[in-house]
């Protein structure tokens, strides 16, 4: 897939969309010409009917993704009214990570920090090795944190433990991010990949216009009761029972065979 730069790779194969964060001299710290590739893949995955799962990592074995890249913050990023612009121009790719309604699955191998930790957490599922390493730097740097990746970290590991990830800025070891919420899988880093791919096509395998409308509907219970779209909800429910797909189930189920589902 083009991507518009070297640094971000993407391909699909057997229902997944990979994503590859490729900056590993920098420990895929985060670029602006990433976050822009970042949005242009997740839109084409979106978009492709052959891709009903998505799976983003790091390229070189030592990060996921570092945070972002610091080498900018100077040009870029150095006083309140260049944050202005430098958000402009990664919003696109941080909505398509809020707007993808695929699964979204993040697989850590090394560092997860900063901006590459909240990058995570917009994933609807972590799998980390052994030694990867999670934190959130904000305080050693100086910088202000904005309010949603807050309350999406609160959201995982409840207020008590955010303040101490903030408030410290110290380094998660991966069985504490296991404990605490922040991941849902550890696994050695030889089998990492297989038990990625594996439980990817698990999903893939499944109905999709089922999944999509129960990760819509555990979106929109994150927000505010009076911010939830509940007739979307109910439509994308509706369109399951009418679909297809519940059809072929129901007739699987019957015939003692795995179904197979369209999407449709």
């Amino acid at each position: 897939m083009e991507t518009g730069t070297e640094k971000m790779l993407a391909h699909s194969a057997d229902g997944i969309g990979w994503m590859t964060f490729n900056n590993p001299a920098r420990r895929n710290a985060m670029s602006l010409e990433m976050w822009r590739g970042l949005g242009i893949i997740l839109e084409a995955f979106e978009n492709d009917p052959d891709v009903r799962v998505v799976v983003m990592r790091g390229a070189g074995g030592k990060a996921f993704v570092s945070g972002a890249d610091i080498s900018e913050f100077d040009s870029a990023r150095a006083n309140a009214e260049q944050r202005k612009t430098y958000a402009a121009q990664t919003e696109a790719g941080r909505q398509w990570l809020d707007r993808l309604t695929k699964p979204l699955i993040a697989l850590i191998d090394g560092y997860c920090v900063g901006g590459g930790l909240a990058t995570a957490m917009a994933a609807d599922i972590r799998f980390a090795t052994p030694d990867s390493k999670f934190a959130i730097p904000a305080a050693k740097l100086g910088l202000g944190y904005e309010m949603g990746g807050l309350k999406l970290l609160t959201s995982l590991v409840g207020p008590a433990r955010a303040k101490d990830i903030m408030f410290s800025a110290r380094m998660l070891e991966a069985d504490e991010a296991l404990r605490i919420g922040l991941i849902n899988f550890v696994t050695d880093r030889g089998a990492i990949e297989d038990s990625v791919t594996d439980y990817a096509k698990t999903i893939a395998g499944n109905a999709p216009l089922t999944i999509r409308a129960a990760k819509a509907a555990l979106d929109e219970l994150a927000l505010e009761p009076g911010q939830r779209d509940i007739e979307a909800i109910s439509a994308l429910v509706a369109a399951c029972f009418d679909s297809e797909d519940y059809r072929e189930g129901r007739q699987a189920f019957k015939e003692k065979r795995p179904p197979a589902f369209k999407g449709r």
